[in-house]
């Protein structure tokens, strides 16, 4: 390569003294060829290198320029601009020490550098303007410090245009820095003096006389005084001392760790104006206050005026809420005096005087009002009502729900509760007297009514579980009834109900009266009604009459009709189950050790003993037995000649089964015994003939042949090992050490395959007795389809592939026909089968 002359010019921009001073230099250079001449127009490439201390100091910044030479062959670059080899410039420390330029050029604008030069950077004239540009003081460098008595200002710029006149900039990371700092060193300055004094001589609503601002959590603006304001604002006219501002944040954060976190006042006698104004345009809460210790969240104290005045006009809202989501109270009002009231709700139109309610509370807890007394051996009522005016025909006292409570205590759902909470005591809980000599509608003691379509006059209610108090008890000294009950139209008179073991309605006669414990009469000839009826819903008994006299012969119960009608409900007793189950009539022999029948029929005419009939769905008869006995024992004495049963279906088009036996036990389904001398055991007709036969020996005789469920023809063998080992689906092979046992194949092509452990038989060959356990034998499938282990150890498995025993226990595989001897066909296969595990497929099995 040709040698290159370099001929350069640098011209360095100020790097000390002011953030405006531009971040880069400018570089030129001449570049020419051995001979002289001059390169023009032709592609540079020059990497720069800033070292400090010496030239071969240490490198802080590098990077990479390219340019073009012109005519003159002359090349202008910036340092600054190009592409960051290592450091960075705008961090250099230039008054740190001396530094130098170090160049190295390709003259073909590639990275091939040929040409090496290093020069030290000299001043320039931005550096040169900061050298001379101080005060009395002495020079202008960095850093910089001067002392002058001047009443003047010391330093003072002026710029016309929209720039900043003066700009602090700190990049270090170190606490407690400031980019421009104002500070008064004695200790004892004249009034109204200031570190930093920001004045905005404007006039318009938006200036701003000191700015503060800050891009993270910090502070815009900090004040900090032991004793004093850390920051003071006063207007002067009718603006802000300090405006606080937020679009999403707060716009005024007080706080304190020792002190108080904010405090306002007015100290002129004559100001009526608010101390705080406080509003909001939101649907928020205008003031919030909250406390986590004991104290106070708002006190407020007043000499004649209120302490708490709140006003609305919305019918919605209220002039005063107080919330307590603890366990305490929400307003507490709290008196000395004998006369007045330490809350007072009182009404001057037509409102509410107090108006206590439960808003939010679900749960059932909650009271509108509660008067309490006793507390600390207070005396004195809970409540009290007065009416004052004689001619006021309102209701002193009125308590309304509209709630749809029926539990009758004392918690839930009544309009009113009276509690006399004192076991000792003697006292009711309500009292009602009148004194009169008149028996007219409306003369009583208590007078309840039930003015709607339902609900209860009256209702007296024992409450106590374990208590045997009457829930209400009626006594008559004189001649009169003790209770009357009439009722104007369809409801009854009396309805007593009871929810334990004892009785609705109990009538008894002590032993020296002769009275009746009940009577019930009608004397209304032209009333069809029944004069007494007995309905029960539970599972007790509607009626229950009972003779106690063990040498008694009257029945408990006699039904009588005399009639020769035989309609239906002509009967002398006649008994009928209204709902979905319960009995028409039933019949208790209740004694363990009696032989009585519990029902008997007798006709001596020529009826039915017993006739039963079920309309629907249900059995005309239905007999169970919970002993040995039978459940229904059909039979025909010596002298008798008709039948022990007869079962018989007279509809043509009815095709449920005549007879119908189902068996969940372990016994037999049917059990038929032929004693006599002749006979068959079962005999079956289809049109009068016989289709089916069982003879008196067992032997079976079927016209139409037989048909079977199962899949496949097997027989019961033995096997080597026990049973446990063996599952469907095994290739069963000829055992050679056992006779009629048989065992798991083993190897491939064997002549001694017998069958599969057979899945669902339709015939199950066996030389054993019907009663015999074959539970330890398996049933061997020798002809059908069976269920049959496969694997691919001679290959995949096709439908119709002949099928043959391979080297795996109990599985069958593909035969290769060139090698089938006869007796090794287990069979054909029915299915396709590719899987490398071991499956199953249905065979056709048929060993050959």
């Amino acid at each position: 390569m040709k040698k290159v002359l370099l001929t350069a010019g640098i011209i360095l921009g100020s790097h000390f003294v002011s953030a405006q001073v531009p971040e880069k230099m400018s570089y030129q250079a001449v570049m020419r060829n051995t001979t002289g001449q001059l390169l023009a127009n032709q592609n540079i490439g020059v990497k720069v290198s800033i070292l400090q201390g010496s030239p071969a100091g240490t490198l802080v910044y590098s990077e990479r320029l390219t340019g073009t030479t012109n005519v003159n062959g002359l090349i202008s670059l910036e340092i600054g601009t190009g592409t960051v080899l290592s450091g960075t410039y705008a961090t250099i420390n230039w008054p740190s020490g001396n530094y130098y330029l170090k160049t190295e050029t390709d003259p073909t604008g590639g990275t091939s550098y040929t040409i090496t030069g290093t020069s030290q950077l000299l001043s320039v004239p931005y550096a040169m303007y900061a050298k001379s540009s101080g005060s009395s003081g002495g020079g202008f460098t960095l850093p910089y410090t001067a002392t002058v008595n001047n009443a003047s200002n010391l330093f003072s710029i002026t710029n016309d245009g929209d720039g900043t006149s003066l700009e602090g900039n700190n990049n270090t990371t170190t606490s407690s820095i400031a980019a421009v700092r104002g500070a008064v060193t004695n200790v004892a300055p004249g009034g109204f003096s200031s570190g930093v004094r920001g004045i905005n001589n404007g006039t318009g609503g938006l200036g701003v006389g000191v700015w503060g601002s800050q891009n993270g959590s910090g502070w815009g603006v900090y004040g900090v005084t032991p004793s004093g304001l850390g920051v003071y604002g006063n207007s002067s006219g009718s603006g802000y001392g300090v405006y606080a501002n937020s679009n999403t944040g707060t716009g005024l954060n007080a706080t304190s760790t020792s002190g108080i976190a904010a405090n306002f006042s007015i100290s002129n006698n004559a100001n009526n104006s608010n101390v705080i104004n406080a509003n909001t345009l939101g649907s928020g809460t205008v003031i919030n206050v909250s406390t986590t210790g004991t104290g106070i969240g708002i006190l407020s104290n007043t000499g004649n005026g209120f302490a708490v005045h709140g006003i609305t006009s919305s019918q919605s809202s209220a002039g005063v809420i107080a919330d307590n989501n603890g366990a305490g109270e929400a307003v507490v009002g709290r008196t000395t005096s004998d006369i007045a009231g330490a809350v007072v709700g009182r009404n001057d139109g037509g409102g509410y005087g107090l108006h206590g309610f439960v808003s939010t509370n679900t749960s059932g807890t909650g009271i509108g009002v509660y008067g309490r007394v006793g507390l600390n051996n207070s005396k004195g009522r809970a409540g009290r009502f007065q009416n004052f005016l004689a001619t006021n025909d309102r209701n002193t006292f009125e308590v309304e729900s509209n709630s749809n409570g029926n539990i009758p205590d004392n918690t839930q759902g009544n309009v009113s509760s009276f509690l006399s909470n004192n076991t000792n005591s003697v006292s009711a809980a309500v009292r009602g007297e009148v004194k009169t000599i008149y028996g007219n509608f409306g003369a009583a003691g208590i007078f309840g009514v039930s003015s709607g379509t339902g609900g209860f006059a009256g209702l007296f209610y024992s409450s106590n579980v374990s208590g045997n108090g009457r829930a209400l008890v009626a006594l008559n000294d004189g001649n009169g009834d003790a209770i009357v009950a009439n009722v104007g139209k369809d409801g009854d008179a009396i309805e007593a109900n009871v929810d334990g073991t004892g009785r609705a309605i109990y009538g008894w006669v002590p032993t020296f009266s002769t009275g009746k414990a009940a009577e019930f009469k009608n004397f209304n000839t032209s009333n069809t009604s029944t004069a007494l009826s007995s309905t029960t819903l539970g599972n007790g008994i509607a009626g229950d009459f009972f003779v106690d006299n063990t040498n008694g012969t009257s029945p408990a119960v006699k039904g009588k009709v005399n009639s020769q009608f035989s309609n239906f409900g002509t009967a002398g007793v006649y008994g009928e189950a209204a709902g979905t189950g319960g009995f028409g009539g039933l019949f208790y022999a209740s004694h363990a050790t009696g032989n009585a029948p519990a029902v008997i029929a007798l006709a001596n005419g020529n009826g039915n003993g017993v006739t039963a009939n079920a309309k629907n769905a249900g059995d005309g008869v239905e007999a169970t037995v919970d002993g040995t006995g039978s459940a229904i024992y059909g039979w025909v004495p010596n002298f008798g000649t008709g039948r022990a049963g007869y079962f018989r279906n007279f509809n043509t088009a009815n095709s449920q089964a005549v007879v119908s036996v189902t068996n969940v036990g372990t016994g037999t389904g049917i059990f038929v015994n032929h004693t006599g001398a002749s006979g068959n055991l079962a005999v079956f007709q289809s049109g009068s003939a016989n289709v089916a036969r069982i003879s008196k020996t067992g032997t079976g005789f079927f016209n139409g042949g037989t048909q079977n469920s199962g899949a496949d023809l097997a027989e019961v063998f033995d096997v080597e090992g026990n049973i446990s080992e063996y599952e469907m689906g095994d290739v069963l092979v000829i055992s050679t050490s056992s006779d009629r046992a048989v065992e798991k194949s083993s190897k491939p092509y064997s002549t001694l395959v017998s069958g599969v452990y057979a899945t669902k038989p339709g015939v199950l060959l066996t030389e054993e007795n019907v009663d015999a356990d074959l539970s330890g034998k398996v049933p061997m499938g020798v002809i059908g389809v069976i269920p049959t282990k496969v694997c691919l150890e001679g290959g995949k498995i096709k439908r119709g592939d002949l099928l043959v025993t391979s080297s795996k226990p109990g599985v069958a595989m593909k035969a290769n026909p060139k090698k089938v001897k006869i007796g090794q066909v287990l069979g054909k296969a029915l299915q396709d089968y590719d899987q490398n595990s071991i499956g199953k497929i249905k065979v056709l099995v048929n060993i050959k």
